[in-house]
């Protein structure tokens, strides 16, 4: 009789647990598919384009020499620009930044050269491009410091009481240093300054004689505007 009854109970557990096993295999076929989430930075991610419109000051410094002439000097004037900057994220820190804008310059003879006033004028397109390292500890505040190569083209150019005047294409050296607020994801506000150290050479000529000379612009770029974030 306790034979029987022990058997009983235990194919009536058996059966029990099969029943079970076989509802929840049915359940989870019929659950429907959970998509993986996405990862945390595909969420609401930016391009990692980005651009900036600047007012700019370009600020020389007034220094310069005519070879051969004793005490000679050369100053420069200054001028407040457009500028449009192009900026690539290859990570949230690294980043490249392409600069551009043109403007005007008079250049005029100081020292001994003082009596010649402006000696002439030129347009002058300085192309630069900075490598940057973006601090991102700071949430909305973004500040960064770059360093870069600039290639400056002098064009357009006139002579005033020089007779005939080239300045020459040159290189520099950028350094850089700024921030940006962003407003939102996409918008912020910018200030930015840069140092180009620029000192091109030029030909002139002045009373009938060729000169040669160097003019050691190296410019400050102070400016601000307006941040976009594709």
């Amino acid at each position: 009789m306790t034979t029987t009854c022990t058997r009983r109970i235990s194919a009536l557990a058996a059966t029990t647990a099969i029943l079970l096993f076989a509802q929840a295999a049915g359940a989870a076929d019929l659950m429907p598919a959970v998509e993986p989430t996405p990862a945390a930075e595909e969420i609401g991610a930016v391009s990692p384009w980005q651009i900036r419109v600047r007012g700019l000051g370009v600020i020389t410094n007034d220094e310069g020499s005519v070879d051969g002439v004793a005490g000679s000097d050369l100053s420069y004037s200054d001028s407040v620009i457009p500028e449009l900057d192009i900026t690539y994220y290859f990570t949230d820190n690294l980043a490249a930044e392409l600069i551009l804008g043109t403007t005007w310059a008079g250049i005029y003879g100081e020292g001994s050269l003082a009596g010649l006033d402006r000696i002439g004028s030129t347009w002058v397109l300085p192309p630069t491009l900075t490598l940057q390292y973006h601090f991102t500890d700071f949430g909305a505040f973004k500040p960064y410091v770059g360093a870069g190569v600039n290639y400056t083209i002098f064009y357009n150019q006139d002579a005033d009481s020089a007779t005939d005047l080239h300045v020459k294409d040159s290189f520099g050296f950028a350094l850089q240093a700024g921030f940006d607020y962003m407003i939102n994801e996409h918008w912020g506000v910018n200030f930015d300054v840069k140092k180009i150290f620029l000192r091109p050479d030029f030909d002139v000529t002045v009373g009938g004689a060729d000169l040669t000379g160097n003019a050691k612009l190296d410019p400050w770029l102070i400016g601000g505007g307006v941040t976009y974030r594709f």
